[in-house]
């Protein structure tokens, strides 16, 4: 196994895995310390190192508010150790690899992590590329800028650096894949055969990547889990990228918030006291810094762009769980509804109201329906009325999860299923539950490899046959408790939603 490797800045070494005949390398440099001068920069060339720099641990996470102080649901699952180091110096990525040689040409995927681009961090335990990497994938997990010191933009930004004024956790996970494609190869990996793949804000970082004309021929496959979300209803304005001038007035605010009036100011600032500051200014304001329009990064709605076939065109694989964001017509009762449906659905309200569906009631409205799963089904459809049109996978997740809270398919929750890290969880999973981890992985690896999930299990014996998403043939795959199980998409109701959904986005 190659334990030394040379990159284009110098070499690195790994350590064996818990499989010997997997490499890691945790805390390989992509870029220069984002600090001082380069912080709200993008991201600078990284400096040479002279010797061999030993890569055996996981850089620092990005400065966030301190993992594992809470009690929800996800320190429980995850972010359980206050004490990880974290700092502003945190432009760094980890691989995992079977290479012997370096020649071998691997696919390889590139994993950015989810967190509402405010929380996050490649260390989290269920990115363990290891199970992946045995299956004949190289792994690489990029760090990016989260939160305010990601997602910023201000006026006096614009001004002195018009190419790169916002967006820089994206400019992060670009620079990332620019540099996995000058280096992967010494690790075994095929520069031309590359799929980009997160959740959740992670998913959407990938929607924002596909939307980023520059990254045409970057490469060839993408998946978007849990991060395509456009309720059928109303749009969710989390995922719809602010325009520069209003992420501008923000930032402003911002400044004032922290006590400074210039941009040198703030650059002086500890990254600390900016972390602990936008804390209570996300409450404060009710905002989040994210994704921003700037015309430089981001042109455009991700959303759009996907519907109108104008993003970087590859095939996809995309999904969500059964129990996370679901949206609803709000509305108290039937006279409410028929007014509600009449806005959002103008001419088409009367066939919306001919659905049994749309008169289901909750606490929460009417005509409840997942905000995920219409979204990626109406962007499927565009992708279909494109020249030559990319094969999309549509999946939902949706096995029992067990545990004393009764959680159901929560959002994130099947992280520990595609990456097959479930023997890390705290959760008691069984026989079942790793049965069906490796058939998802094993999608999981044979889409990476081909853009198509369609091959066999780990023994060999053929996988259940995943069709893809189209107006004529609404192919699902539904990974439950009793396994992989194709479906196809039943009843009308959910068909004209999507339709509906598809002619607002095009």
């Amino acid at each position: 196994m190659l334990r030394i490797i040379k990159t284009e800045n110098g070499l690195v070494r790994g350590l064996p895995a818990a499989d010997p005949r997997i490499t890691s390398f945790k805390g390989i440099p992509f870029a220069a310390p984002p600090t001082g001068e380069n912080r709200w920069r993008a991201p600078q060339p990284c400096a040479d190192w002279d010797g061999i720099r030993d890569c055996y641990t996981f850089a620092p996470i990005s400065v966030q508010d301190t993992p594992a102080l809470g009690t929800d649901i996800y320190c429980r699952e995850w972010h359980v150790d206050s004490e990880i180091p974290m700092g502003e110096d945190n432009l760094y990525l980890n691989i995992w690899t079977s290479t012997k040689t370096g020649d071998e040409k691997m696919p390889v995927l590139v994993w950015y992590f989810g967190g509402g681009f405010q929380w996050g961090y490649t260390a989290e335990m269920e990115f363990d590329g290891e199970r992946l990497a045995r299956r004949g994938i190289v792994v690489v997990t990029v760090n990016y800028r989260l939160g305010a010191l990601g997602f910023l933009a201000h006026p006096e930004l614009t001004a002195q650096q018009p190419d790169a004024p916002a967006n820089f956790g994206s400019l992060d996970q670009q620079y990332g894949l620019e540099w996995v494609i000058r280096n992967i190869a010494a690790f075994g990996g095929d520069p031309k055969n590359i799929t980009i793949a997160g959740q959740s804000a992670g998913g959407g970082s990938v929607m924002a990547q596909m939307a980023c004309n520059k990254n045409e021929g970057r490469f060839q496959k993408a998946i978007v889990l849990s991060g395509m979300i456009r309720p059928p209803y109303a749009p969710n304005p989390f995922m719809v990228p602010k325009t520069l001038a209003e992420a501008e007035k923000l930032g402003t605010a911002f400044f004032d918030f922290l006590g400074v009036k210039t941009l040198a100011e703030a650059r002086a600032l500890d990254a600390f006291y900016i972390r602990d500051k936008y804390a209570e200014f996300r409450v404060d304001h009710s905002c989040m810094f994210t994704i921003i329009q700037d015309n430089c990064f981001c042109d455009e709605d991700p959303m759009l762009k996907f519907a109108r076939g104008t993003r970087v065109r590859v095939p996809v694989m995309a999904g969500n769980t059964g129990n996370e964001f679901r949206a609803f017509l709000p509305a108290k009762n039937e006279v409410e509804l028929r007014e509600m449906a009449e806005k959002v659905f103008g001419d088409e309200a009367g066939t919306f109201l001919s659905f049994p569906e749309a008169h289901v009631k909750t606490d929460m409205g009417y005509a409840p329906v997942s905000a995920i799963e219409s979204a990626v089904k109406a962007a499927f459809l565009g992708e279909e009325k494109q020249e030559n049109p990319n094969a999309s996978y549509y999946y939902l997740f949706d096995p029992d999860i067990p545990g004393d809270d009764n959680p159901g398919t929560f959002h994130s929750c099947d992280l520990w299923f595609w990456f097959e890290t479930l023997a890390k969880c705290s959760r008691a999973y069984r026989g079942h539950h790793y049965d069906l981890a490796r058939q998802m992985s094993m999608y999981w690896v044979n889409f990476i490899k081909t853009g198509d999930p369609n091959g066999n299990d780990a023994d060999g014996t053929p996988l259940p046959r995943w069709e893809s998403y189209t107006s004529a043939n609404r192919g699902e795959m539904h990974f439950l408790s009793e396994g992989a199980v194709p479906a196809k998409e039943t009843g009308a109701f959910k068909a004209f939603l999507n339709d509906e959904l598809l002619k607002t986005l095009e």
